[in-house]
């Protein structure tokens, strides 16, 4: 018929179906709406000047199904087995229908898929998120979204300030910014008193760059206070709580009262399904922690493991618990001066929990880190979480204390080789691996994945986690980037992050070899990574650039 099609994806959207779809709809035409598609019809003048005098011949005007993160939602829905869904295609649903419906035929017949599928797993929702308001407000931004800039560290600017921790407002005033992540705002970087706390984005280093240096470097070399009340927490409960966390982890967790336990939990695969620290409060009572953004999926991966005959209650108790960790060779000091506990290493040592006394409240505090350094988590009942927070910030006072975000807790772990679910480990990478083989109990008794490990031990490895520093402080390692080989593509940078200790961009790599995969391999190859366009040389090393005896942990 001749002519010319056009249209696109307007960076304000307008929301359809918020007072319900019917029963008996179609996809069909809707009314027009002009004024709509004026932003269209401006941008394709400029690209086409020929539409500014041609007769439009018709406007074809149809929903589409968008989520707040712009993927879509595949897979089992947590709590109701067998239950599949794939929706929310936002706008790809055409191009990925064959690859979806492929791998949501796996899921269904051998109730797994065979790859990550974590990006677009329903179970990165939260059942708040259903929250019409959320959805209304949210999805206006999330369309545009879809083909703009996707900045590094880019935060949506609606339906904001959704879930806050009791601290919220007391950081604000410290010059905190703020980003989300499953609803809740987290301190990402401090901003000094003057500056605004809002981001500036950019390819390259970004405005709060230095400040976030300096919260790096307090940790590492005095004291800094972090609020992580993000994460998720369950309790297993009940005379067969043990049995289960046997048998759905892979460390061994019949450990004394008082003892955590650094676990994973696997899949048949023996891939990571889940990364988390399993405390034991009492002889049938369990703490257990995970990442916020895995709260849904963790909590169902656990439930679903659990016998219909078992004797085990599985509880989410998130909201009645905020988190502060006191981080740094200086945090024993400062929290001596608050508690009558005694907290030296005999007393207290690494890798255990008690309860104890600090202001007027009783947090469980658990001595492990996510950055390296000496330090406590304390759990505190959220009711008495700013009379902690105050205490805390009144001691800091004399020990220069510094609070800290989320962006220089991410470069302090990784240049301690700590590994991130979901970025550096996935279902598809085994323990063995990923370097974290020390949290695998072969000898205790039957444990998910435990078949496919003692497989994958009577054979060559193939595949291993190595950490990388970019040789040049110049580069800004993200994700993704394309690492070589004696000048062949080898694998991707999984996560990359600054290191304020080292003066250069590091990050994790998983390099493959189909023969046989060993150390003397791996250091014998000349390694680049490709930074927007650019390549520079990297080195590779088979240790934690940072610490590699762990030995700072233990002071």
């Amino acid at each position: 018929m001749g002519g010319l099609l056009m249209g696109g994806v307007e960076p304000v959207a307008k929301p359809w179906g918020m007072e319900g779809i019917p029963d008996n709809f179609k996809y069909t035409q809707l009314q027009e709406d002009w004024d709509q598609f004026e932003i269209f019809m401006n941008t394709a003048v400029v690209r086409v000047p020929a539409f500014e005098n041609a007769e439009v011949n018709s406007l074809t005007t149809v929903p589409e199904s968008f989520t707040p993160d712009t993927a879509y939602m595949l897979g089992e829905m947590p709590g109701v087995k067998n239950l599949f869904v794939a929706t929310g295609m936002n706008s790809v649903g055409i191009t990925s229908a064959g690859g979806a419906g492929w791998a949501l035929a796996q899921w269904m017949d051998q109730g797994y898929p065979d790859e990550d599928l974590w990006a677009v797993d329903v179970r990165r929702f939260y059942g708040w998120q259903q929250n019409s308001r959320y959805l209304h407000d949210r999805v206006v931004e999330a369309v545009g979204n879809l083909y703009a800039d996707h900045w590094p560290f880019k935060q949506p600017e609606t339906a904001r300030n959704v879930r806050q921790t009791p601290f919220h407002d007391r950081l604000a005033k410290k010059g905190a910014c703020f980003g989300v992540v499953a609803g809740w705002e987290r301190a990402n970087w401090f901003a000094p008193e003057g500056v605004k706390a809002e981001y500036e984005y950019s390819w390259g280093r970004q405005n709060w760059f230095e400040y976030s240096a300096a919260e790096h470097m307090a940790i590492r070399e005095n004291v800094g206070l972090y609020d992580l009340s993000s994460m998720a927490k369950f309790l297993v409960q009940g005379r067969d709580a043990l049995k289960t966390l046997q048998y759905i982890c892979c460390n061994d967790v019949d450990v004394p009262v008082g003892k955590v336990v650094y676990t994973q939990i696997l899949n048949e695969r023996g891939g990571i399904e889940a990364d988390i620290t399993v405390t034991r409060l009492a002889e049938d009572k369990f703490f257990i922690v995970s990442p916020g953004a895995c709260g849904v999926r963790d909590f169902d991966t656990i439930n679903r493991h659990i016998g219909k005959d078992d004797f085990v209650t599985l509880t989410e108790v998130t909201s009645g618990y905020t988190m502060l960790a006191v981080m740094g060779p200086k945090s024993r000091e400062i929290l001596q001066t608050l508690t009558d506990a005694d907290l030296s290493n005999q007393a207290f040592p690494f890798a255990t929990a008690q309860e104890i006394d600090i202001a007027y409240a009783r947090p469980l505090a658990i001595r492990m880190s996510f950055v390296g350094e000496l330090g406590w988590e304390l759990y505190i009942p959220t009711e008495f979480s700013n009379n902690v927070f105050d205490a805390l910030m009144k001691a800091g006072q004399q020990f220069n204390l510094q609070l800290v975000g989320l962006h220089a807790l991410d470069s302090l772990r990784l240049e301690k080789g700590y590994k991130h679910w979901s970025a550096d480990i996935t279902p598809d990478d085994t323990p063995f691996e990923a370097g974290l083989g020390f949290c695998v109990k072969m000898d205790k008794p039957d444990f998910i994945g435990r078949e496919a490990l003692v497989q994958q031990k009577t054979s060559a490895m193939k595949r291993k986690l190595v950490m990388f520093s970019i040789e040049d402080s110049g580069p800004l390692a993200y994700h993704d980037e394309p690492i070589y080989r004696d000048g062949e593509l080898a694998a991707e940078n999984t996560h990359g992050a600054f290191s304020h200790v080292l003066g250069c961009s590091i990050g994790m790599c998983w390099l493959k070899h189909p023969e046989g995969i060993d150390d003397t391999w791996i250091m014998a190859g000349k390694y680049q990574i490709n930074v927007a366009g650019k390549m520079f040389p990297i080195k590779i090393h088979l240790e934690p650039v940072y610490d590699p005896k762990s030995q700072r942990v233990r002071l």
